[in-house]
C-alpha cells in the first residue's frame, strides 16, 4: 500500500473546502509516540480500543455518506457515549458484497459504530494494519477533533477483512491526547 495514495483516495470521496488535513507523513509503527502507538498499531477494532482507552462506550456521529451500488462510504467521528467530546475522525468505504442483508442494514441505519456492528453479528474478520501516520489538521479537521489547525495528531490506514474478503478500507484519525 503506499499509504498517501490511499489516504489521497479515501479523503477525495468528501472533497472538504477548507482541507481536512494540512500535512499527512507516513511514520513508522516503532516510531508512533505513546499513548498513539497503543492507540492505532494494533489489528484490532478501533471502536473497542477507544472504548477502552477513554473507558467509556463510543457513540456514532455521521457527518458525511455516498452509496454507490454495493459501496457504502461515510465521514464520522466517534464521541464519549451522550457527550459532544470526540474520541475519533473517521472515513470508511465497505463493500457491502461481503457482509449479510442484516449487517448491511444496521450499518446503514447509522446508529452503532462499524466494529461494534460486526461484532454483533458474529462476522469473521481480520483487520490488517497498512500505515501510520502523522496528521497535521487542517481548517476542516480541526474543529471535528476539538483541536487547533495545525496541531499535530496522529492516525491509520487500515483493511478490514470480513469472510477473508478485503471488505472496508478505513482511515481513523485519534483526537489529540
Amino acid at each position: 500500500m503506499n499509504a498517501l495514495i490511499e489516504l489521497q483516495s479515501l479523503t477525495a470521496q468528501f472533497p472538504d473546502d477548507p482541507p481536512l488535513i494540512a500535512l499527512a507523513e507516513h511514520i513508522p509503527s516503532a516510531l508512533t509516540p505513546e499513548p498513539y502507538k497503543s492507540l492505532l498499531v494494533h489489528e484490532h477494532h478501533m471502536t473497542v480500543t477507544m472504548e477502552q482507552f477513554h473507558g467509556t462506550p463510543v457513540d456514532v456521529r455521521v457527518l458525511d455518506r455516498n452509496l454507490e451500488g454495493d459501496v457504502y462510504s461515510r465521514k464520522i467521528v466517534l464521541l464519549k457515549s451522550g457527550t459532544d467530546i470526540p474520541v475519533q475522525f473517521g472515513i470508511v468505504r465497505f463493500h457491502f458484497e461481503y457482509v449479510t442483508a442484516a449487517v448491511r442494514r444496521e450499518i446503514m441505519a447509522e446508529q452503532t459504530p462499524l466494529g461494534r456492528v460486526l461484532i454483533n453479528h458474529n462476522v469473521l474478520r481480520h483487520i490488517d494494519l497498512g500505515a501510520i501516520l502523522r496528521i497535521t489538521a487542517g481548517p476542516a479537521l480541526a474543529p471535528l477533533l476539538a483541536m487547533k489547525e495545525g496541531e499535530v495528531t496522529y492516525g491509520r490506514l487500515a483493511t478490514i477483512f470480513c469472510n477473508q474478503q478485503p471488505a472496508v478500507d478505513l482511515l481513523e484519525i485519534s483526537a489529540p491526547l
